[in-house]
């Protein structure tokens, strides 16, 4: 490998506040499938600091890791820790590490720092081999003047925790646990997560700091009740600076072992308890590993997709089940339960057996009851008989269920629109303004409103009405408003028609053939009183000139009366009756109109 990885950019700084408490060991990662572990690590002290009062402190050590050719490295977890607040960029094999989690703890007015990083990847590709730790500096915080030397609490090392796969394995469950707990007197810890089917081979490690051989005052490491013991470990000298997995017995001031413990754990337990006394070595725990074999499924449900209709109670839920992260077949037939907030509202069951990872994906149509409210919880649950009753054994009894909000679609409400009338412009023509109906019809604001020529277009939301504030039309015409909410419409509809409105007589004729007020004009006569008559007269009351709907306008040339001939009548001022022969408007419009040939 060259060059140099920066895993700086991965970290993440989680700085813990300085407790004499620390941080209590609890679950950190699970495994289940053909997993196993290994421990390599090495300290930094070149001897016991309770043999010697030499403060002498390395900035670097190396240890080695031997996986057989067919393990494959799953993730790999790097620990470091000694006096002082911290150093928290260290190097490993010359890539720069960055502690991700930092743990802390103080005793005796004394502060002790852990770390954490992940380097799977770093590990993955170096494979077997020498690993070096360097650039944990803590020669400043260890002198032979500073209160560590004095208590005898000066110490730096590290550990590297490697989980990994191996089809020829058994199927374990691996459970790791950190955190930074010291042994003043005496420690108690709960393991939970467990799951026991088969005690054979069961196996718990630790990595502990600051032990020493010379010191086994009441010193003793318990599982469930029972006095652990090894070879390097005597019952009554447990922290004794010794690493099972090399044999040696010279990992000054920490600890990296490992016990059998298939005789103190029985099948079926999900718990286990440690006890740790020291009664005169200060002894910090850092990380715990337990190995189980465990054969079982573990059933898991998501919703894919729900599927609702518009005003209607009916809901169709695509649902995955799943054998993930298991060690065992998940048998078929295992019952489904469906709740709307606490009420069962359907049931059914898997149809075949799923192998470890795999799943299986499956529709159900349920009618829900009128008890259940428009808004609800819809719970999903695998492994549940519909009275939150079980029928298999998984490694997590807690994961069985998929939630999610659920509110009922219902179409969007609207008000009544009144009709238009507009006034006839020819041929049963109007123009209408409508654009305020986008306000009138909504109920909800949020709505939104458009407007089209056919319910066609209206239901499929094609062709709208873009022109609402100046739109022609032939009446009768009958407009479609389609009202949207966030997932259903709903479609009104509103008339136009016209009327005939009183007709607007411009009464100036300027005949100068200039294209304005040529002609006697009247807006809103023609082609919509079909049977107006028009007569004007002179100023001595002589009829010069009559019209009707098929006569163009009167141009100033007479066409009637005594004085009909073919020259255009004088400037002056002529009087027009209009007769418009409908029975809405049965008085006749007249008045006095100036013609003027200039």
């Amino acid at each position: 490998m060259t060059g140099k990885l920066n895993l700086l950019s991965f970290s993440i700084c989680l700085l813990v506040s300085f407790s004499s408490f620390g941080q209590n060991i609890s679950l950190f990662k699970q495994y289940n499938g053909r997993f196993d572990y290994t421990f390599i690590g090495n300290t930094l002290n070149t001897s016991e600091n309770n043999i010697t009062g030499d403060c002498t402190i390395l900035t670097s050590s190396s240890a080695s890791l031997n996986l057989n050719t067919t393990d494959v490295v799953e993730n790999a977890y790097l620990y470091w820790a000694g006096s002082g607040t911290g150093d928290f960029d260290v190097t490993l094999n010359g890539v720069s590490i960055s502690s991700q989690r930092n743990f802390a703890l103080t005793k005796n007015s004394l502060d002790y720092f852990g770390c954490f990083a992940t380097i799977t990847t770093l590990v993955q590709t170096t494979g077997n081999g020498i690993y070096t730790l360097s650039d944990l500096d803590l020669t400043s915080v260890i002198t032979n003047q500073t209160g560590y030397c004095g208590n005898r609490t000066n110490f730096g090392g590290w550990a590297i925790i490697i989980v990994y796969k191996n089809n020829a394995l058994p199927l374990n469950q691996l459970n790791i646990y950190d955190g930074l707990q010291g042994i003043p007197d005496s420690l108690d810890i709960t393991l939970d997560s467990l799951n026991v089917v088969d005690n054979n081979g069961a196996k718990i490690a630790f990595i502990t700091w600051e032990g020493d051989s010379i010191l086994a005052v009441n010193e003793t490491l318990t599982f469930n009740g029972n006095a652990l013991s090894n070879s390097l470990n005597p019952a009554n000298n447990q922290f004794n600076g010794t690493n099972t997995f090399t044999g040696s017995n010279i990992l000054y001031n920490m600890d990296l072992d490992e016990y059998d413990i298939q005789n103190n754990i029985q099948i079926g337990d999900t718990t286990a308890a440690i006890k740790m006394t020291s009664g005169q070595d200060f002894v910090m725990i850092n990380a715990i590993v337990t190995k189980l074999n465990s054969q079982l499924p573990d059933a898991t449900i998501v919703l894919d997709n729900l599927i609702q209709n518009c005003d209607s109670r009916e809901l169709t839920i695509n649902y995955t089940v799943r054998n993930f992260n298991s060690t065992h077949d998940l048998q078929s037939h295992v019952p489904i339960s469906f709740y709307a907030d606490s009420i069962l509202i359907g049931t059914t069951f898997t149809n075949t057996i799923l192998p470890i990872d795999g799943s299986e994906s499956n529709q159900i149509t349920i009618q829900l009851p009128a008890s259940v409210p428009d808004t609800f919880i819809l719970k999903l649950v695998v492994d549940d008989t519909g009275q939150s009753i079980g029928s298999v054994i998984e490694i997590n009894e807690t994961n069985n269920n998929f939630i999610q909000n659920v509110t009922l679609w219902f179409a969007p409400m609207f008000n009544i629109l009144p009709d238009l009338k507009g006034c006839d412009i020819g041929f049963s023509k109007a123009i209408f303004n409508f654009s305020n109906y986008f306000l009138l019809v909504k109920v909800n604001n949020s709505d939104t409103v458009s407007f089209f020529e056919s319910i066609l277009d209206a239901e499929n939301n094609t062709n709208s009405i873009l022109n609402t504030s100046n739109y022609e039309s032939n009446t009768p015409k009958q407009i479609f408003v389609r009202i949207n909410n966030e997932h259903c419409y709903n479609i009104t509809s509103f008339m136009l028609n016209t009327m005939k409105c009183p007709p607007k007589v411009y009464n100036a004729v300027s005949a100068n053939n200039d294209g304005q007020n040529d002609t006697f004009y009247i807006e809103g006569l023609r082609n919509i009183f079909l049977k107006f008559e028009l007569s004007i007269y002179n100023r001595w009351g002589k009829l010069i000139w009559t019209g009707n709907n098929s006569t163009l306008d009167w141009d100033g040339y007479p066409n009637s009366g005594s004085v009909f001939n073919d020259q255009i009548v004088p400037d002056g001022t002529y009087f027009y009756v209009l007769e418009l022969n409908d029975p809405d408007f049965p008085k006749p419009i007249n008045g006095y109109l100036y013609f003027t040939k200039e």
